[in-house]
């Protein structure tokens, strides 16, 4: 594996796959990797792809309530995974190099970007769509690789992609996403998983049981209902909704809907979703 830490030293690990005459995959990633991300990269892996992974906190993520001080950063271990797993280039840019003084192209997530995820964390989505189109930039994948579990993010990336290429602007890229990975108790991984406490593990694997009681109904008033009553009672619910997985509009019918939820436990705020009648 290659390890990149500036844009040359990226675009000289590119150039292999130009002389491999093989197409790039990239999965972007904040680090603290765990079996989620690996399946991100197997997925790429297994359409034969020059696969790229970037690390990076993004600090425009992060908004006043969300503490950037405390997000696991966990490079040397996350290497030496990702070079275990034949990953072809680890990417993991300083801050000086994502964003330099001039030049970086701000991304506006527009009405979506501020609902749901966004309504809860102002900004949010403008700055993961910002570092998202500059690592596109400098990476210039054919195929992105997306987790399920980001239902929004996953849906604003790939509305993103689509209004560029309409316009000229970018080169068309395949949005791939990919069915969010849990533990054997249910439990959709999440870096921020390492931090719920373990008095509050059983609230947390709570929420995956609510999205399961929530399908079984016919519905949308029966499966919240039923979705709020499996809760453990130390979840404090942020919200829950049944959206459109293509729009993320909301939606009055069970049928082909995403139920959405996000939930505090303890310290810990998690989100999770169940495509009804599918797989996540």
């Amino acid at each position: 594996m290659q390890l990149a830490h500036t844009i040359a030293e990226l675009k000289a690990a590119l150039s292999q796959a130009d002389a491999d005459g093989k197409r790039v995959g990239f999965v972007a990633t904040m680090g603290a990797l765990h079996a989620g991300h690996l399946s991100l990269v197997k997925k790429a892996q297994e359409q034969e792809l020059f696969v790229v992974v970037s690390v990076f906190v993004n600090p425009r993520q992060f908004g006043q309530d969300d503490d950037l001080s405390n997000y696991p950063r966990t490079l040397g271990v996350d290497a030496r995974v990702l070079t275990d797993s034949g990953v072809d280039v680890l990417f993991a840019p300083s801050s000086g190099e994502v964003y330099p003084t001039s030049g970086v192209v701000e991304i506006s997530a527009g009405d979506l970007g501020n609902k749901f995820e966004g309504a809860s964390r102002p900004g949010h989505f403008d700055g993961m769509l910002t570092v998202v189109n500059r690592l596109f930039n400098l990476v210039q994948p054919d195929v992105a690789f997306f987790g399920s579990k980001d239902a929004q993010q996953l849906v604003l990336v790939s509305q993103m992609v689509k209004r560029q290429v309409a316009s000229g602007d970018r080169e068309p890229i395949k949005i791939v996403a990919c069915d969010t990975v849990r533990d054997q108790q249910g439990l959709a991984l999440s870096s921020r998983n390492q931090r719920i406490d373990k008095a509050d593990f059983a609230a947390a694997i709570s929420i995956n049981r609510a999205l399961f009681a929530g399908s079984k109904q016919k519905t949308k008033q029966a499966a919240i209902e039923a979705a709020k009553a499996e809760l453990d009672p130390k979840c404090r619910l942020d919200y829950i909704e049944l959206i459109n997985p293509d729009t993320f509009e909301v939606v009055d019918s069970c049928e082909g809907a995403r139920m959405v939820i996000a939930a505090w436990v303890g310290e810990v705020r998690l989100i999770d979703n169940l495509l009804l009648g599918g797989n996540s």
